[in-house]
């Protein structure tokens, strides 16, 4: 297919009506009639960094383009609206696997009620997927703002998806394996989450690039310190036994791991759909409480133009 031809099937897979969408697909741009605040973020996917090709089907590196935008949206309480993608096509991909790439950005779209109203398609040397994200909400809730005294929630689980993605790459298969690479190629943004916290929670942020790298985050941002507890992150019998089949503490997953696109929220009280992990505490940083006692934590993770950061050797499980 030719560029228009191309087009005119990517607006037959992803076109959709939303509320206070005035026009999408089909225009120069398109035309949103908003209200509220706008929670606005763009996330983007580059074949050889964020996926390979030969370990990922079309229709998964549709749907994890999306899901990634969509958590930090999730992340900060605000209601899903709509999104915009951009497209950039190597002379290698066919129709085949566009149309397929768009099926799973549709799926990922109706399973957030955001659909995608309209973007971009050209041509470059590696395929890559920008998604940019709307939500609206009264009050969003930022990385600053945790007290001492707040206690430390999760809604989703971390250091699954990163042992799904060693798992794909050795080929390694066990208890625990199949729950890991689904964690990795289909996660999903935690939208019901975050409107339960959007009224009590004093920070928040997305766990995308790693646990300890992201909650250093909040801790800076919010000038407090942050202790996690050890028992309750490895409180998830698939990442034990993922983690026992590869050969890794499940505890190094659980704290380096990314693109796991859960929450991590501060609260005086208990957040639905969340499980406490840790508390706020006065001073700076993050550390890991174990039975050997507690430990500081390196606010390690991916970075884009170093790349992966490699933790401190990990205790225990």
């Amino acid at each position: 297919m030719n560029e228009r031809q191309r087009i005119a099937m990517l607006a037959r897979v992803l076109g959709a009506d939303a509320p206070g969408v005035v026009r999408g697909i089909g225009d120069d741009a398109a035309v949103l009639d908003a209200s509220g605040r706008l929670v606005w973020t763009i996330d983007e996917q580059v074949e050889g960094v964020h996926f390979r090709r030969d370990l990922v089907c079309w229709r998964d590196v549709g749907w994890r383009s999306f899901m990634a935008a969509a958590s930090d949206v999730a992340a900060m309480g605000a209601e899903p609206w709509c999104a915009l993608a951009a497209l950039v096509l190597p002379e290698d991909l066919d129709d085949a696997s566009l149309g397929a790439l768009a099926r799973g950005q549709r799926e990922a779209a109706v399973e957030a009620r955001a659909p995608i109203v309209g973007g971009n398609l050209s041509r470059g040397p590696v395929l890559s997927v920008a998604t940019t994200f709307l939500g609206r909400c009264t009050r969003a809730i930022e990385r600053r703002g945790a007290r001492p005294g707040d206690g430390v929630w999760l809604a989703g689980r971390v250091g699954l998806a990163a042992a799904g993605l060693r798992a794909l790459s050795s080929g390694r298969k066990g208890p625990g394996i199949e729950a890991a690479v689904d964690a990795w190629a289909r996660p999903r943004a935690r939208f019901e989450e975050g409107r339960a916290m959007a009224a009590s929670a004093t920070a928040a942020v997305d766990i995308s690039d790693g646990l300890a790298g992201d909650i250093g985050h909040l801790a800076e941002s919010s000038a407090v310190r942050v202790v996690l507890d050890a028992h309750t992150l490895l409180d998830d019998e698939d990442l034990v036994a993922a983690a026992s089949v590869l050969g890794v503490a499940a505890l190094e997953l659980a704290l380096y791991g990314g693109e796991d696109y859960a929450i991590v929220a501060t609260a005086r009280e208990v957040l639905p759909g969340f499980r406490r992990i840790g508390e706020v505490r006065d001073g700076a940083g993050v550390a890991v409480r174990t039975d050997e006692g507690e430990r500081p934590v390196a606010p390690l993770g991916f970075d884009h133009f170093t790349g992966p950061s490699k933790p401190p050797a990990a205790s225990g499980s």
